[in-house]
C-alpha cells in the first residue's frame, strides 16, 4: 500500500461572493510542491438556498497561470468569461476553464436554480499550468455528465467517474496540459475498494462526505484530505465505514517548478505576478460581453 504522509481536515466555512459557502480543503500556500500540479480545492458542501430573483455568486474577477475545474454535485452554475467561454453546468457536469494568459470571469447560480431554490453542492479545484503553458490562450471545456466515463465497482459498491486522465482503460473527458487524474467517486457503507495510481505522481484522496478507512488503518473524516508518499507502491485501499462516502482522487506528475501566487494569479516568479496585475489593470484580460449581462 502507498504510505500515508499526512491527513488534514478543515471544517471552517467561508463565503466566496454570496453564492458559494466553501471549506478550503487544501492550498499551495500551505502544502506547496507536495500537491503539485494541484493548487487548491474548495468544497461547497450541500447548502440550502431559498428561491430568489436575485443573482447569487461571484462577480467579474481575473485569473492567470492555471486552470479552474468546477464539479457540480447539486444545483447549477452559469459561467461567463472575457474569452467568450461560458455556459451552465448542472448536476454531474464539469467545467474546465484554462485561464492561461488571463481572463476575467463570473460565476452565478443559474437563473433557474435561483428561482427554484434547493440544495447547492460544488467542488472547485485549481490545477497549475506548466511554465511553458502559463501564457497559453484561454480555453473553456464544458463537460456534460454523460461524457464522463463511469467505472462501477463490483457488488454495486459504488463508482469512479473519470473526469481527467485514465482509469481501468477509460479515458477521461477533459484535455489537460500535464499528466493528471481527476476521479470522482462514491463508495457505499461497509464496502472496500482497491484503487491503483501512477507511482510517479503526487497523490491525494479528498473525503468530501462520510468517513473512510484508508489502507486498513487510517480513519479519515469528512472535509479531509490525505497525502501519500512518492513511493513505488501503486495501491490505495478505500473503505467506507458507517455511511456512504463521497470522495475525489487526484493524482498528477509534479511540475517541479517554482510556485509564486498572489490572489487570483499563480505564476513562477514575483515579477510575473506584478506583470499580471499591470496587464489586468491595463484592461489586457478583456471584458465579459455586456449584452447578456444581468438579464
Amino acid at each position: 500500500m502507498k504510505k500515508i504522509t499526512g491527513v488534514y481536515r478543515n471544517q471552517n466555512m467561508h463565503w466566496v461572493g454570496d453564492g458559494f459557502p466553501v471549506r478550503n480543503l487544501f492550498s499551495y500556500d500551505r502544502l506547496g510542491q507536495a500537491i503539485s500540479p494541484f493548487l487548491l480545492l474548495d468544497y461547497a458542501a450541500p447548502y440550502p438556498f431559498t428561491p430568489t430573483k436575485e443573482q447569487h455568486g461571484v462577480g467579474s474577477h481575473p485569473h492567470r497561470g492555471f486552470e479552474t475545474v468546477t464539479i457540480a454535485y447539486q444545483g447549477a452554475v452559469t459561467h461567463k468569461d472575457s474569452s467568450g467561454g461560458g455556459g451552465t453546468i448542472q448536476t454531474g457536469d464539469v467545467q474546465w476553464m484554462t485561464a492561461g494568459s488571463g481572463l476575467v470571469h463570473e460565476e452565478f447560480h443559474s437563473t433557474e436554480f435561483a428561482e427554484q431554490g434547493g440544495l447547492f453542492e460544488m467542488a472547485q479545484l485549481w490545477v497549475n499550468l506548466p511554465a511553458a503553458d502559463k501564457m497559453t490562450a484561454p480555453q473553456y471545456q464544458a463537460i456534460q455528465a454523460q461524457e464522463i466515463p463511469v467505472i462501477h465497482f463490483e457488488d454495486e459498491a459504488g463508482y469512479l467517474r473519470v473526469i481527467a486522465g485514465t482509469y481501468a482503460e477509460q479515458q477521461g473527458a477533459a484535455a489537460t496540459f500535464s499528466p493528471v487524474n481527476v476521479w470522482d467517486g462514491m463508495l457505499k457503507a461497509g464496502h472496500r475498494q482497491d484503487v491503483f495510481v501512477p507511482v510517479d505522481h503526487n497523490t491525494l484522496v479528498v473525503v468530501l462526505q462520510g468517513e473512510m478507512l484508508l489502507n486498513g488503518h487510517q480513519k479519515v473524516l469528512d472535509n479531509s484530505i490525505v497525502l501519500f508518499a512518492h513511493d513505488a507502491e501503486p495501491q490505495i485501499q478505500l473503505e467506507a465505514l458507517t455511511a456512504d462516502a463521497k470522495f475525489l482522487i487526484l493524482t498528477g506528475k509534479p511540475l517541479n517548478e517554482p510556485i509564486q501566487g498572489y490572489g487570483p494569479f499563480v505564476m513562477n516568479t514575483k515579477q510575473e505576478i506584478i506583470q499580471a496585475f499591470e496587464d489586468f489593470n491595463q484592461g489586457k484580460f478583456g471584458e465579459i460581453p455586456v449584452q447578456e449581462h444581468h438579464r
